[in-house]
């Protein structure tokens, strides 16, 4: 019969259970322990599953992302910026797509059990009902990615503050009737934009109104951040007698649906109807979209940076990075100027 896990924990003075937690990297063991047990296993000739192995020793070179709606145009740009940095290091990418945001955490599980990962990239998932317990005593680092929690490394764009700016350049044209279009309530990155424009509109001494907003449903395919509820919402805008003049869009996904609903009415942009969207895809910038640009590319690549740094150095103190948006103004609006917004630290 050869060594099992019982032999080690009888030579090494220590329990099973400890045996077990020092092979699957888990947390709360000494270092003078897990040399023991290692040592101990080694003596005995003892062979683990390879991939214990790495685990035991920290030696692991797989990351794990776990994104939702992976499919989502934004995800997509940043998800290339974290490729094109990994493709200069030894490290290999494991990507888990979650459906919903309610897909999100028992992937987490998926992508922290046994410590599969040396760390995990979270994409846009808010943390909440005990899922910072769960991150913390996984034993692998874990980065935010367009997501904010005080206890761990996050980067994000300040999307608060890409709201504010569409307010801004509303409030400075003739616009008399804006609306918004919504993506789900769950959405942080969606809320968040709309309080930016909700709070700076207030303050100039406007009424901010609801029914100046179209919410995505909860249901909605990618949280409400697509084409088709884009192009819904605008077609209940423009059943109004007033139709509005001017349309913020929480992503360039839903303006260009939004786009399309506008000419279908008989309506020309930006000569009726101005629109503003969020983000800057490839795409939008073929359609002239005006947009709040966000660095997508250097938000992938500056993940990777993070969680390599707190892999190496798990005892630095918690980063948290913020990118500023840019207003960048093309043909869906009527002035020819660039907004670049001071960097947010």
């Amino acid at each position: 019969m050869g060594i099992t896990i019982y032999d080690i924990a009888e030579r090494a003075g220590v329990s099973i259970a400890t045996v077990s937690r020092v092979f699957n990297a888990k947390p709360r063991v000494s270092k003078e322990t897990r040399e023991t047990v290692l040592r101990v296993a080694e003596e005995l000739g003892y062979q683990p599953h390879a991939s214990a192995r790495s685990l035991a020793r920290r030696q692991t070179e797989t990351i794990s992302a776990v994104i939702p709606m992976i499919s989502n145009n934004f995800f997509a740009e940043v998800l290339k910026g974290l490729q094109d940095r990994m493709s200069t290091s030894t490290y290999d990418l494991l990507v888990f797509s979650a459906p919903t945001l309610e897909d999100v955490r028992p992937l987490l599980e998926k992508a922290m059990h046994r410590g599969r990962s040396a760390g995990v990239l979270l994409f846009s998932a808010p943390v909440q009902n005990g899922m910072e317990v769960q991150m913390s005593k996984g034993g692998q680092p874990v980065v935010l990615v367009d997501s904010y929690h005080h206890a761990f490394d996050s980067i994000s764009p300040d999307t608060r503050r890409g709201g504010t700016a569409a307010a801004e350049f509303i409030l400075s044209s003739d616009v008399q009737r804006p609306v918004v279009l919504m993506a789900s309530p769950d959405s942080i990155p969606a809320s968040q934009r709309l309080e930016g424009f909700r709070s700076t509109y207030e303050a100039s001494g406007r009424t901010f109104s609801p029914d100046m907003v179209s919410v995505a449903s909860r249901s909605a395919e990618f949280d409400g951040f697509s084409e088709a509820c884009g192009y819904s919402g605008m077609k209940e805008f423009l059943k109004r007698d007033e139709k509005p003049d001017a349309v913020f869009a929480t992503s360039d996904i839903q303006a260009i649906g939004a786009m399309q609903a506008v000419r279908e009415a008989g309506l020309n942009v930006p000569e009726d109807i101005q629109i503003i969207g969020f983000d800057d895809l490839p795409m939008s910038r073929h359609l002239g979209l005006t947009t709040l640009r966000q660095p997508m590319h250097d938000i992938g690549s500056r993940a990777f940076d993070l969680l390599i740094e707190r892999i190496q150095r798990p005892d630095t103190p918690v980063a948290h990075t913020v990118f500023a948006p840019s207003l960048i103004e093309r043909q869906t609006t009527r002035r020819e100027t660039v907004h670049n917004l001071e960097t947010a630290s």
